[in-house]
């Protein structure tokens, strides 16, 4: 058997999993879709939770996430169905498949563990790999390629707006000055030599790694692109659940549930309503869900995350 799968069981912890649970409202027969099916944990408990006669239907860009859940998710058979594409075509898939309409929608936006310690990929600065950085090899655009070929001042835009990056002129001035760049090693060597020697927990190439990752997979556009087709896919009352880890991707969905939620979208000085909106989602916690001090304790890598979740109307 493969080792990354024999490995999986113990690296990979789905996050907030009982909030995630209940806010899905999980019903016997339901049908559901996980759209970063992962290594499968949060899949592997729906199926449960919904059995007898439950359905799943996983999305993951990586063919190696697809490969480790199916491992996982095999003793429900026909009940689950995995897809090797990106959730940006999430409403062209479910059509595809006749998975329609359902009782929920998960994202869990999150890196998983096996994402972040596979060497391959160039996620992670903790191994010397090379900069890829994609969720699917039938991507073109490398992490390399940015980092090599961007000029300073589109450099200098993407750590400002992908990675809220404080010093951005500087370190992109230092990655164009210390060209070619070619591992992780590299880059994280280079933005550690551009501010300094490091301080406290976190890396300071952490944002920039982040900032690279999100522009190489199209991160928020396609987040974007998927929270409007899971509106339509969703059937009266089920419910749409994100798990997001930093504030960018939280602030996409918090203004999507907010203008979904409300009627009249009109610019304030219209004086009269023109767009003849109309609510599609209610708003189940005003509040972003956080993980409790128990799971931050026993996975850290949970600690940034922030549950929202809404019911179809």
């Amino acid at each position: 058997m493969n080792t990354r799968i024999m490995m999986m069981p113990a690296i990979h912890q789905p996050v907030m999993l009982d909030e995630c649970l209940r806010a899905l409202n999980i019903q016997r027969g339901g049908r559901y879709v996980d759209c970063t099916v992962g290594g499968g944990g949060h899949a592997e408990a729906i199926l449960e939770e919904s059995s007898p006669g439950g359905s799943l239907l996983g999305i993951d860009a990586d063919p190696g996430a697809i490969e480790i859940a199916g491992e996982r998710l095999k003793r429900f058979g026909k009940d689950v169905i995995l897809v090797n594409e990106n959730f940006r075509f999430l409403e062209n898939i479910c059509t595809r498949y006749g998975f329609r309409p359902v009782h929920g929608v998960l994202f869990d936006l999150g890196m998983s563990s096996l994402q972040l310690e596979d060497a391959e990929k160039g996620f992670s600065f903790q191994h010397d790999s090379p900069l890829d950085m994609r969720f699917s090899p039938r991507q073109s655009l490398t992490a390399a390629e940015i980092v090599n070929t961007y000029s300073e001042s589109d450099l200098t835009r993407l750590l400002e707006q992908y990675g809220e990056e404080r010093r951005a002129r500087r370190l992109a001035r230092h990655i164009v000055d210390s060209r070619p760049l070619r591992t992780t090693r590299e880059l994280a060597e280079a933005v550690t030599h551009a501010v300094g020697e490091i301080r406290g927990r976190i890396h300071p190439a952490t944002k920039t790694f982040q900032a690279l990752r999100i522009a190489v997979n199209s991160e928020l556009e396609n987040l974007r692109l998927a929270l409007e087709q899971s509106v339509n896919i969703l059937g009266s009352g089920g419910r749409l659940v994100t798990i997001a880890f930093h504030s960018l991707e939280d602030r996409i969905i918090k203004e999507f549930l907010r203008r979904e939620s409300t009627g009249c979208i009109c610019p304030p000085e219209v004086p009269v309503c023109v767009c003849d909106h109309a609510p599609r989602l209610k708003l189940l916690n005003r509040k972003a869900v956080f993980p409790s001090p128990a799971e931050v304790k026993s996975n850290p890598r949970s600690r940034s995350a922030r549950m929202r979740f809404a019911e179809r109307m």
